[in-house]
């Protein structure tokens, strides 16, 4: 009665872990690399596509200014309040910290009252322009997951281009403009994302909306990632699964996501009419007291952990990859060619694990066909064969009474070694086509 009791509580946990292996403790998160399941063969890894946790990225940045003079305060000098642009009697000062307005402060805690912020010199050079750029890398590659946010202390500049590097910092691309007047600054038509589509979010736009001048309320200027993610995962990103499948098909399209570095260029700064008030330059300069930049590290869907190391992210990879980004296959590790995870099929994804080498024999650990499992070993999922209790090795070809210290006796299956030289040159011109009859 109790062995029947135990046998049947056994089929049923088989049957309740064969099932759950298909539901991860996240459903489509994608926050596990592998899991141990029950199956009729004993307990094996079932291994899924998986990617790091979505973080603050500005906690890893690193910064650069150029001009590299160009922020304010060396030598001092004075400036027009935000409010009211004519009261031109504030400082900015380097060598006083409660007047200094270092590059560091577009990224501290905000909150504070008043507010820090970075700030540029002020247009005294007019009619030179004011040009700055503003790069952020991360040396890691890393693919954005919400909007970048820019909150400007001065009035929104008149004209501003955004772009990314996938090439740390080699080559760059605009992802979108921003002017008071699209035409006249950058020769396009205004649009905002509203106007996109599943079929055109991969479009360079410029728009105005975020290029009001002194407007006390209006200081932040937004790239949409959310926007263009609800293109295909609903206005409430829902439905993630559809999403999920588009960036595993569209290569362009998870590239789009995917940066570097990130430049800010900053060309004109608010005037706030249509002329510049040359007797009054000290009212035109950039101030940044914010900058928000959240996503993962990219790992190819091959690590959910992502360290600080060095002063430099790195994946923590698994499935036997390695490399900065899990972008290639583990020595000995090399049975196939190195290829990313897929979050394809829905919700666990394909992981695409790299396999041992045995370049004698093939790219397979096992097969049903050329490289069969010896001793009645069962081939999993052509990446390791599950041996009977007597035996061992890649193709269960040994016996593991010969690691004991008294050998292998006639009752642990010692007449099984004869055999074995026989079996292993079978599997090897099995492969290459000859047999011996």
């Amino acid at each position: 009665m109790y062995l029947s009791s135990f046998l049947s509580l056994h089929t049923l946990w088989v049957t309740v872990s064969s099932v759950m292996q298909h539901y991860p403790s996240v459903w489509g998160h994608y926050d596990v690399c592998k899991t141990q399941i029950y199956t009729e063969e004993g307990k094996v890894w079932d291994y899924m596509a998986c990617q790091p946790e979505a973080r603050d990225m500005i906690k890893y940045v690193k910064v650069t200014l150029d001009p590299p003079d160009i922020t304010c305060g060396d030598p001092p000098e004075t400036f027009c309040a935000m409010g009211n642009p004519y009261m031109c009697n504030n400082e900015c000062d380097a060598s006083t910290q409660e007047l200094a307005h270092p590059p560091e402060l577009m990224f501290d805690l905000e909150g504070r009252h008043p507010s820090t912020f970075w700030q540029s010199t002020t247009w005294k050079d007019y009619p030179k322009p004011l040009h700055v750029n503003i790069t952020l890398s991360w040396n890691k590659t890393i693919e954005l997951t919400d909007n970048i946010v820019i909150t400007f202390e001065s009035g929104r500049p008149d004209q501003m281009i955004l772009e990314k590097s996938l090439d740390y910092g080699r080559t760059w691309q605009p992802y979108q403009y921003y002017a008071t007047d699209c035409l006249d600054a950058f020769h396009m038509d205004p649009k905002s994302v509203r106007d996109l589509s599943q079929h055109t979010v991969l479009e360079i736009i410029c728009t105005e909306e975020y290029s009001t001048g002194y407007m006390t309320n209006s200081k932040i200027i937004h790239f949409e990632i959310k926007d263009r993610f609800a293109f295909f995962a609903g206005p409430r990103l829902h439905n993630m699964a559809s999403l999920y499948g588009q960036l595993d098909t569209t290569k362009k399209l998870r590239d789009f996501f995917t940066v570097t570095d990130l430049r800010i260029r900053l060309l004109r700064p608010a005037t706030g009419e249509i002329y510049v008030d040359e007797q009054h330059l000290a009212r035109y300069f950039y101030a940044i007291s914010d900058i928000r930049v959240y996503g993962r590290c990219k790992c190819n869907l091959h690590a959910t952990g992502c360290k600080e190391e060095n002063k430099r992210l790195l994946c923590e990879c698994e499935h036997n990859t390695t490399g900065p980004d899990c972008g290639k296959c583990k020595k000995n590790y090399q049975g196939r060619p190195w290829s990313p995870g897929s979050y394809l099929p829905i919700p666990k994804g394909t992981a695409n694990i790299c396999i041992p080498s045995i370049s004698s024999i093939g790219t397979n650990v096992c097969d049903n066909e050329l490289l069969h499992c010896q001793n009645g070993g069962t081939c999993i999922n052509n990446v390791r064969c599950q041996c009977p209790p007597a035996y061992t090795g890649i193709l269960c070809e040994k016996l593991k009474c010969e690691r004991d210290p008294g050998g292998c006796s006639q009752n642990s299956g010692q007449g099984a070694i004869s055999q074995r030289p026989l079996l292993i040159l079978t599997a090897l011109l099995g492969a290459i086509g000859l047999c011996i009859c």
